[in-house]
């Protein structure tokens, strides 16, 4: 007995193009490269489409886009090459129906990262975002890192730096001689150091769309160029002396959100790989309970948007 097939044989209810039909929150481990890195492996979460052209067709078939995803889980590693025949073989299983296919890969990539002073190592996960788009036989490759880091507020540093002038004022005022080791062991105090500036984990979200001088994913390179601008990236193993490191970082590279985004946005302008850049910083205030945010683009005409 032949087995209905309802999406080839059934009349549809009502007639219709759609821009997208797929699957999302496909779970699946998968073996990415990236910059000269060994392949790693990682747990995904993968959306898979593809456009429904034909306004008479019941359905797409979703298994063919499935299996599609898993061969390339199963056989294979995921790169600009196989991403591309990935888009290019959703459209020939549907070419009947289809003329564009979308994929996207949600996942933490896992790097060991050095400590600042001591020499130690520790792993640090980054979310990833890669999305591939092929319409029209016109290819667009994006790239998304999320990177924590510290910002130190210029203000409260101005604030706390203020207050200790003061406590000085207050606890020498009467003297007019002054002797350097007594001063010393003031200033290392909690007397004498009564304030310090507020500074608060932050995320450095930035989405690149790739071009062809991209031979892989860039993920390390632009995860060490967003770290690089920035100068205080959260730690993973950490002694004393590096806690300390940290602590003279964040005091040498204050910055409010717009003062973060705009470092990142010279160093993405600079960057000959990338066709456009979308950029939001998220500082996750510690003094308010709403959070400062600043969102800036390449601003290209036609590109991204903020």
């Amino acid at each position: 007995m032949v087995m209905p097939d309802i999406a080839n044989n059934a009349q549809v209810q009502s007639e219709g193009t759609l821009d997208r039909v797929g699957m999302s929150n496909i779970k699946l481990p998968i073996m990415v490269q990236t910059d000269n890195y060994a392949p790693q492996q990682v747990s995904a979460s993968a959306e898979v489409f593809v456009n429904l052209g034909d306004a008479q067709a019941k359905g797409i078939h979703m298994s063919r886009l499935y299996l599609l995803l898993d061969q390339l889980s199963t056989e294979s590693e995921l790169t600009l090459t196989t991403l591309t025949s990935l888009l290019q073989n959703f459209i020939k299983s549907h070419q009947e129906i289809s003329q564009h296919a979308f994929v996207k890969f949600s996942f933490d990539y896992h790097l060991r990262r050095k400590s600042l002073i001591s020499e130690k190592h520790g792993w640090k996960a980054y979310p990833i975002i890669i999305i591939g788009k092929l319409i029209n036989n016109q290819l667009e490759l994006e790239l998304q890192v999320d990177v924590p880091y510290s910002s130190t507020c210029p203000c409260s540093a101005a604030l706390a730096r203020q207050l200790i002038q003061k406590q000085f004022i207050r606890d020498y005022d009467q003297q007019t001689m002054l002797d350097k080791d007594e001063i010393l062991n003031w200033l290392g105090s909690t007397q004498g150091i009564i304030a310090t500036p507020h500074s608060q984990r932050s995320i450095a979200q930035v989405k690149v769309k790739l071009n062809k001088l991209s031979q892989e994913f860039p993920i390390v390179e632009l995860i060490d160029l967003i770290e690089k601008t920035l100068k205080t990236p959260v730690q993973a193993a950490v002694k004393r002396e590096d806690e300390q490191e940290f602590t003279r970082l964040n005091g040498q590279n204050l910055m409010f959100c717009e003062d973060a985004a705009r470092l990142l946005q010279n160093a993405l302008n600079q960057q000959i790989k990338f066709d456009d850049f979308w950029l939001r910083i998220n500082h996750y205030e510690s003094l308010h309970a709403h959070d400062a945010i600043s969102i800036t683009t390449k601003g290209i005409a036609g590109g991204y948007s903020a």
